[in-house]
């Protein structure tokens, strides 16, 4: 039985309802990932200024998602998500309608540049309530035994939405370069409509005073933050530079490189996919033992990339990293879930959704430094970053909140 109980029937319309809205903004995300640089370099901004968007909106969600957790905790989950989702939809508006009035050459490549950071950390700032407030919502309704399941399905739902983008976005981005943001748009704007209308509220006890804050450094959950901010830093790092790997190894045009590294990075997200549906919700293992499971996976998968000079190569190399953050992700996840009390779920989701764009925020940076004195040095570095955490999780001991 979950700590907080809905009706079978509730339960299962929140679920769905909430792995919707994920797919969205998963979709939403690496549609942009995927336009980004082209509409950059279409409006005059050079590699830089177009990496520093992405390094601040990293910072702003790493800073605004602790907030939003224990919002959440105040507000109620669905709140949260309803303001996340909403300001997700007009922000990514107000984002197009900068990079619009640049290609119409109504702003100057630095006026855009300006406004296009401005645009996006203010869009940041409230998308970072989605995933702290929706990763809470799950652990709300979901018991010790099914915790794990229920973070693996969040992470598949997120793998849907980062499989479908890169296809659906290449076709639609034929029509104009801003068409895949536009329909992004219209699809977290559906959404939420839907959530308003259909997610329910999760009965909680009346918090009267805000809830106390939840440490990086809580002993509970250090062992967590520490894997999922340097696992996040690593995979920043790999996903920053694996197009110019691919461009490199295989001396392709840039189209031919946004060709084969999209279908890469769809087989990688397939692979998440298939571990996160298919296998974790038929498997007991613990948070720490999924880890330890998945390390050795993303360890070789970093060895390939640095050593790969085929198509094929590389593409193994991104697949057995998909299995490998197949199996990390739910862990992390859940790991930090059953941690703490009840109260506390949306602090612990707001912390954990913190790591990822810490490491989105540093691994960019870090990993093109690398490559510009060594293209196979990003990936070694990685090496050792996994090989530090998996004797980490070897050694490191979980425990579980014992009212959880």
């Amino acid at each position: 039985m979950s700590h907080f109980s809905l009706s079978d029937a509730k339960t299962g319309t929140a679920k769905r309802t909430l792995l919707m809205s994920v797919v969205a903004v998963g979709f939403a995300q690496t549609v942009l990932f995927a336009i980004l640089a082209p509409l950059g370099r279409e409006i005059g901004l050079v590699e830089m200024q177009i990496g520093a968007i992405i390094s601040a909106s990293s910072l702003t969600v790493f800073l605004a998602s602790p907030m939003w957790g224990r919002a959440s905790d105040r507000w109620g989950r669905r709140k949260v998500i309803l303001i996340g989702l909403f300001g997700y939809s007009f922000g990514s508006l107000f984002f197009a309608g900068v990079f619009q009035a640049a290609l119409l050459g109504l702003l100057a490549p630095f006026a855009a540049f300006i406004g296009l950071t401005i645009a996006r950390v203010s869009n940041a700032t409230v998308m970072a309530a989605v995933m702290p407030a929706s990763n809470a919502y799950m652990a709300d309704i979901t018991d010790i035994s099914s915790r794990t399941k229920g973070m693996g399905a969040m992470g598949a739902a997120t793998n849907i939405g980062a499989m479908l983008g890169p296809a659906i976005g290449g076709l639609l981005a034929t029509i104009t370069l801003l068409t895949p943001l536009y329909f992004s748009i219209f699809l977290t704007l559906v959404a939420a409509t839907i959530a308003l209308f259909t997610l329910p509220d999760v009965p909680r006890k009346e918090v009267k005073v805000a809830p106390p804050r939840l440490r990086y450094t809580d002993p509970r959950i250090l062992p967590f933050v520490i894997v999922g901010i340097f696992m996040f830093v690593g995979l920043a790092i790999v996903q920053q530079t694996i197009a110019f790997r691919f461009q490199d190894v295989l001396e392709l045009t840039a189209s031919e490189t946004a060709r084969v590294v999209g279908m890469a990075m769809m087989f990688s997200a397939a692979a998440s996919l298939v571990v996160q549906m298919l296998i974790i919700p038929r498997i007991e293992l613990r948070s720490f033992v999924l880890l330890r499971i998945a390390m050795p996976l993303l360890i070789v998968a970093f060895v390939i990339m640095a050593m790969a000079e085929t198509r094929m190569m590389l593409t193994i190399a991104m697949v057995v990293q998909g299995l490998g953050m197949g199996l990390a992700g739910p862990g992390f996840m859940a790991g930090a879930s059953l941690a703490v009390s009840p109260e506390e779920q949306g602090a612990v989701a707001g912390v954990a959704g913190s790591c990822p764009p810490l490491g989105f925020t540093i691994g960019p940076l870090l990993g093109t430094f690398l490559y510009s004195i060594e293209p196979s040095y990003p990936y070694w570095f990685a090496f050792v970053i996994y090989v530090f955490l998996f004797a980490f999780t070897v050694k490191a001991r979980a425990g579980r909140h014992k009212k959880t």
